[in-house]
């Protein structure tokens, strides 16, 4: 996978590159890479000299993405990558996030697609996650990958921050069957200045919520999750627009909580909030969790019954109210009314 064409870029004039991947359309002069770290630039070609190199590849439990409505109680393989193409300050993977360009934290020799589909296969896991730090900056081994795992009766799993452009978007997310998205903020200026680290017209907000309703419409199953950071995403106004924009959509949102890392030492989100913010935002959405925090307000009811379909604590579920799906279906039911449920088997 070493010498694989990259795609999305155009070689122009002076030796620059210019890449189309994500909105910042970088153009990258030789010698050096865009802002992920991953895209670069040699003697006027485009090059993905990291393509393939894992940062880590473990078994993990699905509800770990996080992904409640998809496979319940399953384990999913995990292959992680370096680079992205936001810098969030408050990053909790920084140390692989933004270690690329220089090559650090990638392991010595790449990995081959069919490698991530064979551990799949010997760990017994019908799905890969691709996550860990952000997957799509290397779109050119995820494509290939996840069509070899389709081949393979294999899942594919993004953990994304959605920030990608349409033609790549729709690429993509054809062999995508569930994703988490990050929505980071309802804030153009917060994405642009504090969490892309460029200037307020590089468009990172409508450019993922744009990604969310192309997932949505090609009939991938989605969540989102939105990090809780005091003073920064934690108004009412910013976190009531979040709302109204999932709405319509009728998709699982997961608030976690935040503590201090990398640049930034804003106090730890604190948990009543979030439990505050998780009833507010129930009032419009039939399913919100909160996360990193304790206690058990993470339970999936029947949407007709109120039974409890999915029990959990931590990372470990039960199933006290599941049924399997119904001939030709492919979401569960609920064993006390019977009614389908939003939980895809």
């Amino acid at each position: 996978m070493i010498n694989s064409a990259a795609r999305f870029t155009k070689e122009g004039a002076g030796g620059i590159v210019h890449c189309s991947l994500c909105p910042r359309f970088c153009a990258i002069p030789s010698g050096s890479f865009g802002s992920c770290g991953v895209r670069g630039n040699k003697n006027g070609k485009a090059i993905i000299p990291f393509s393939g190199n894992l940062t880590a590849l473990a078994v993990d439990p699905i509800e770990k993405k996080p992904l409640y409505h998809f496979r319940p109680g399953s384990v999913i393989l995990s292959a992680g990558f370096a680079g992205c193409n936001l810098h969030c300050p408050f990053c909790q993977n920084w140390s692989i996030s933004q270690s690329a360009g220089s090559g650090r934290g990638y392991t010595p020799e790449a990995a081959q697609p069919g490698d991530i589909v064979s551990a799949a296969l010997r760990e017994n896991s019908g799905a890969i996650a691709y996550t860990y730090s952000e997957p799509l900056v290397h779109i050119e081994f995820l494509l290939e990958c996840m069509a070899l795992a389709y081949r393979h009766g294999i899942a594919n799993v993004l953990v994304t921050n959605g920030c990608i452009n349409a033609e790549a978007a729709r690429e993509i997310l054809a062999l995508t069957d569930a994703a988490n998205i990050d929505l980071k903020s309802f804030s153009h200026d917060s994405y642009a200045k504090i969490l892309g680290s460029g200037p307020s017209a590089v468009n990172f907000l409508d450019t993922v919520l744009d990604f969310i309703k192309l997932a949505h419409a090609q009939n991938v199953h989605i969540e989102v999750t939105t990090l809780i950071i005091p003073g920064f995403n934690d108004s009412i106004e910013e976190l009531d627009k979040c709302i109204k924009f999932i709405e319509p959509l009728k998709i699982p949102w997961h608030l976690s909580a935040y503590h201090p890392d990398y640049r930034w030492n804003a106090p730890p989100t604190d948990p009543d909030f979030l439990l505050r913010i998780k009833e507010r935002a129930n009032k419009k959405l039939h399913y919100v969790y909160a996360g990193n925090i304790p206690g058990e307000g993470n339970n999936t009811l029947c949407p007709h019954c109120n039974a409890v379909l999915v029990r959990r604590r931590g990372y470990r579920t039960d199933t006290p109210a599941l049924a399997p799906p119904g001939e030709g279906e492919n979401h569960y039911r609920c064993g006390q009314c019977g009614g389908k449920t939003p939980i895809l088997a």
